[in-house]
């Protein structure tokens, strides 16, 4: 082989490998910014992701998907028998049993996704030890994977409001919008508790702790009309949670009590702790691999 040849050889070595785009990993310091481009770079990999969670959650069980109905289906029965008949709570006219599977529904699907969520980084910390992607995938694709049990649940409450004999107005085409406030409270409130419970393992714990008190103070069992004050109700839609079941139960069955500012507020609360917990979370994250 000629020295020539060699040359030559080497010249096209290193024009393929200035081809090559190259990426430098280095640490964030102080309030990184989210780089959510980087996040749709990596769109496959929260694809992926999301359909492993769905997977894993299924994986060797009887009932299977079942369970994303059985789930708030079990709990209206318990609702409506304690709340509804012996308690007789009111249920702004409409029958109990769809009165309260309607505020389960989404519910539901932001207790599952809270729960998941929040354990996404230390359930794969052999993954963030030893890949590179944006952290901010995980937590993201936990909560996606709860959309397949909302679906589920949704198509049983749409049966059960024709059962009752409810009809559904134009409002239910803004079900999708309540939806994504849901999902935007879940994911703020997850990526809090995922960056904290990296650092302070016992934050799972705590977590059904606040899941079980967040829910009755959210109006599931109970109208939000008990608050007969504007004021009061404005205020007590600083849990924004209260905005989506109020506001389903409004597109769905047609509640006299519409959510009108309560939605607002609780929007506002809501994009707030995402806006909050996605920087914490890019802040904090440079860290995760050493200590998770």
């Amino acid at each position: 082989m000629t020295t020539e040849t060699l040359q030559h050889g080497a010249a096209e070595n290193e024009a393929a490998a200035t081809s090559v785009p190259t990426v430098r990993i280095r640490p964030s310091r102080g309030w990184a910014a989210l780089q959510l481009g980087e996040l749709w770079e990596y769109r496959e990999l929260l694809y992926f992701l999301t359909w492993r969670d769905i997977k894993v959650r299924y994986k060797q069980t009887i009932l299977g998907l079942a369970w994303a109905i059985i789930q708030p289906l079990f709990t209206m029965l318990v609702f409506s028998i304690f709340f509804g008949r012996l308690a007789k709570i009111p249920s702004d006219g409409l029958p109990y049993p769809v009165f309260a599977y309607a505020a389960l529904v989404p519910w539901t699907f932001f207790a599952n996704g809270l729960a998941s969520a929040s354990n996404s980084l230390v359930g794969g910390g052999n993954m963030l030890k030893k890949v590179y992607f944006p952290r901010l995938a995980m937590p993201i694709s936990s909560v996606l994977g709860g959309v397949v049990d909302f679906t589920l649940a949704f198509t049983l409450l749409i049966g059960m409001v024709f059962w009752y004999g409810v009809v559904p107005s134009l409002a239910v085409l803004l079900i999708p919008l309540f939806l994504l406030l849901a999902f935007t409270t879940c994911l703020g409130v997850a990526l809090w508790l995922s960056a904290l419970n990296v650092q302070f393992r016992d934050i799972r714990y705590v977590v059904p702790f606040v899941v079980q008190f967040w829910m009755f103070s959210t109006p599931i069992a109970y109208p939000s009309s008990l608050i007969e004050s504007e004021l009061w109700r404005a205020v007590y839609a600083l849990n924004p949670m209260v905005g989506v079941v109020e506001g389903f139960r409004w597109a769905i069955l047609g509640a006299d009590t519409a959510p009108g500012v309560m939605i607002f507020v609780s929007a506002l609360v809501s994009l707030a702790i995402l806006i909050g917990g996605a920087f914490y979370f890019k802040r904090m994250e440079r860290s995760f691999a050493d200590v998770v």
